[in-house]
């Protein structure tokens, strides 16, 4: 065998995938980093944890993710933070856009302080708690509406029926 067969073999070896059960184990690592992250965006208030709970389910982005949209926008991470959100946060923390479209990325408590962010700034403005989940997704109203009835399905499979009970 050549010196470079020998080189290519080894390194498609290190290009082979994962088994599925080192795959598994990694995606449940990822979970748990992604849930304490929430949890902590959340600053001890069950029912924001419980929306971004719901809102990382509906989204159901991953760390490093980078997903396409039809506009040329990309959503972001595990909470899939648009890209058209950057410029603005990018002012805010004084850091450059690369950097902050790389934290959105790869930074799962980044990606989940946003997330916290995006919503409380929709609430602020609709002083709406549906109409803010719905601005989370899109500005459009009927986007809104129904993605704020995705985001309620995900909490009742989430948290049971009756979690909007009083």
């Amino acid at each position: 065998m050549s010196k470079a067969a020998i080189m290519l073999a080894a390194l498609a070896a290190t290009l082979t995938p994962a088994s599925p059960a080192l795959a598994a184990e990694r995606r449940s690592v990822e979970e748990a980093q992604i849930a304490q992250c929430v949890r902590q965006a959340a600053r001890g208030h069950d029912w924001l944890e419980k929306t971004l709970r719901g809102l990382r389910a509906q989204e159901a982005g991953w760390l490093g993710a980078e997903v396409a949209n039809t506009n040329g926008t990309h959503d972001l991470g595990p909470l899939q933070i648009n890209t058209s959100w950057i410029p603005k946060i990018s002012r805010l923390v004084g850091r450059p856009q690369g950097q902050v479209r790389y934290w959105l990325r790869f930074d799962p408590c980044f990606n989940a302080e946003v997330a916290r962010w995006i919503f409380l700034s929709g609430l602020a403005a609709t002083g709406d708690y549906w109409k803010a989940v719905g601005a989370y997704h899109s500005p459009t109203a009927w986007r809104q509406r129904a993605y704020a009835a995705k985001v309620a399905g995900h909490m009742r499979r989430l948290y049971g029926v009756d979690i909007f009970e009083r």
